[in-house]
């Protein structure tokens, strides 16, 4: 994403229903100056008032977005669900990102980056013509929605306090108990350990070689609920939260008594015999 923004001359056209703050910040760090000086940039978003209610869409962020450029244009269209970003007419990038913390650094996502010159004008024509339908949003409109936004943010964080203690501790309850379903069924194929296992061999040959420092915060990424770091939790007899730095350290050395990886000079890395295995 960086690359396609950095790249962009004369014009950038951005779709994504939801936006936030780390996005903005990627996009204004990689604008190169003459996008900024004479260049045009679109904005098409969905300004819905869920959307900033539930923090999907930080309108502080798209009011940014809207000064980017000396030619920068926002528009709201509710029900908007694609994200596109379009380069000039040289490059397209179709993908399941929003332009928000998850969708370009947390979550895993999945797109497809076009080259094509006639395809990347015919994407761009139809998100454009899409985009009409929706209502051009001003500076004042943005200034005036933002302090809309912030009054409704706290009437609804407000609601949410104001909710009986009783309700919400049955709430959690049933959370939990989803949580606790959910787990059971992630570990049906096996222990622990052996999710980890599939992950390690799975990080490792997408990414290369790495330490086990690395290799942490990749494996709690993909499995934030195998690897709760704030409470100890017992369920059919297995434990979870604290301990899943001890099955992440179970795994490396089952994988290692396998021959599937090796450990040297403090780094891990598949083996030459399974280097090239599919995951």
């Amino acid at each position: 994403m960086a690359a396609l923004i950095a790249a962009a001359r004369n014009d950038l056209l951005i779709c994504s229903p939801y936006i936030g703050r780390e996005g903005v910040d990627l996009f204004l760090s990689n604008t190169p100056a003459c996008l900024r000086q004479t260049g045009r940039v679109a904005v098409l978003t969905d300004l819905s008032p869920i959307n900033i209610c539930q923090a999907a869409t930080d309108v502080q962020a798209v009011a940014a977005l809207r000064q980017c450029a000396s030619l920068a244009v926002v528009r709201h269209l509710p029900r908007v669900h694609a994200k596109v970003y379009v380069a000039d007419s040289t490059c397209a990038i179709i993908t399941s990102a929003n332009l928000t913390t998850g969708g370009l650094f947390r979550n895993y996502e999945y797109g497809i980056e076009i080259a094509d010159v006639e395809a990347v004008a015919r994407v761009r024509s139809e998100i454009e013509n899409y985009g009409e339908l929706g209502g051009l949003v001003t500076d004042d409109d943005l200034l005036a929605f933002c302090k809309v936004a912030g009054k409704m943010r706290e009437s609804f964080q407000a609601f949410q306090r104001s909710v009986k203690r009783k309700l919400r501790q049955q709430f959690m309850r049933n959370l939990r108990q989803a949580e606790d379903k959910l787990i059971r069924i992630r570990l049906k194929e096996g222990a622990l350990h052996t999710v980890f296992e599939k992950t390690i061999r799975y990080l490792l040959q997408t990414r290369g070689e790495m330490p086990t420092t690395t290799l942490h915060p990749l494996i709690e990424s993909i499995h934030p609920d195998l690897c709760d770091n704030t409470v100890d939790r017992v369920i059919d007899g297995k434990r979870f939260g604290k301990k899943w730095k001890h099955a992440v350290r179970s795994a490396q050395q089952q994988l290692k008594r396998k021959g599937a990886v090796e450990y040297r000079d403090g780094i891990w890395s598949l083996t030459n015999a399974r280097a090239d295995e599919t995951v």
